[in-house]
């Protein structure tokens, strides 16, 4: 009795969002050095030749990778300032919900470790830029002159990134209730009641 040959399902064709996503995930675990190809294959189960169909460098996937990580984010915050009618409330919860996206952190973290690259700065600065923007628009519809606005924006992303150095070494050691109560110290700082 001859056994039937065994008919295999052929594998998803894994899109440029996929490849994209593993790269920001090795991003955020390893930093930007560990982004490689043959290491991306081997996570997601495939061979080079699937990246090839998508990208035609590591570089073009990075610079993809993080055009993505940039737009997921904005389109997050986008949708929860847009749940919030209060400004003041917006604020608060605009800090409040960025200090939960410990992935995007560590994104964020290792590029800035890599700021020095030709690849990286552009984006960084333009990431800043755009977000540094938003954010005093978000602190400017909540009743600040543009001034203030400005300066509560900058004081709330130094803080940012200085807390996300922070975290890559460790520090500050907090349990989730001090983490908590750091951030509404923060937020009553920025924007009290």
């Amino acid at each position: 009795m001859s056994a039937e040959p065994v008919k295999l399902e052929p594998k998803a064709r894994l899109s440029a969002a996929d490849w994209e996503h593993a790269a920001l995930a090795m991003l955020a675990e390893s930093g930007l050095a560990a982004v490689a190809v043959e290491p991306l294959a081997r996570r997601l189960g495939v061979t080079k030749g699937s990246f090839y169909w998508h990208f035609a460098t590591r570089e073009a996937l990075i610079q993809s990778a993080v055009e993505r990580w940039e737009s997921e984010d904005e389109t997050f915050i986008s949708e929860v300032m847009s749940s919030v009618g209060d400004p003041r409330e917006r604020v608060r919860e605009l800090i409040r919900q960025v200090s939960l996206r410990r992935p995007s952190h560590a994104v964020f973290a290792a590029l800035l470790k890599s700021i020095d690259l030709p690849l990286i700065r552009p984006s960084i600065e333009r990431i800043l830029e755009r977000r540094i923007a938003f954010v005093t628009g978000v602190f400017h519809q909540a009743g600040f002159d543009e001034t203030t606005a400005a300066n509560r924006a900058r004081l709330a992303f130094s803080a940012y990134v200085g807390f996300v150095q922070l975290a890559q070494i460790g520090q500050p050691k907090m349990s989730h209730d001090a983490f908590e109560a750091y951030i509404r110290d923060f937020i009553e700082i920025l924007i009290p009641h």
